[in-house]
């Protein structure tokens, strides 16, 4: 297994969140971010952390004047 498991500090602190708001989505399924609970354990998978932010990433629907 080469996946890396983080903490829910690690990830508040990659996604620029509070731990709280970890919770409350898991809680809540408000996002689709998938841990791993193992008793009162949570973990989160460093790739599936990485793919919630590409999902999450939008681009802009402007462009620059005269580019193509």
């Amino acid at each position: 297994m080469n996946n890396k498991l983080l903490t829910a500090e690690q990830v508040s602190e990659i996604l620029g969140v509070n731990t709280h708001t970890l919770a409350v989505w898991r809680c809540t399924g408000r996002y689709n971010l998938p841990y791993i609970k193992a008793g009162r354990l949570v973990r989160y998978c460093e790739n599936e952390v990485a793919a919630f932010i590409s999902r999450s990433t939008k681009q802009s629907g402007l462009t620059m004047a005269g580019s193509n």
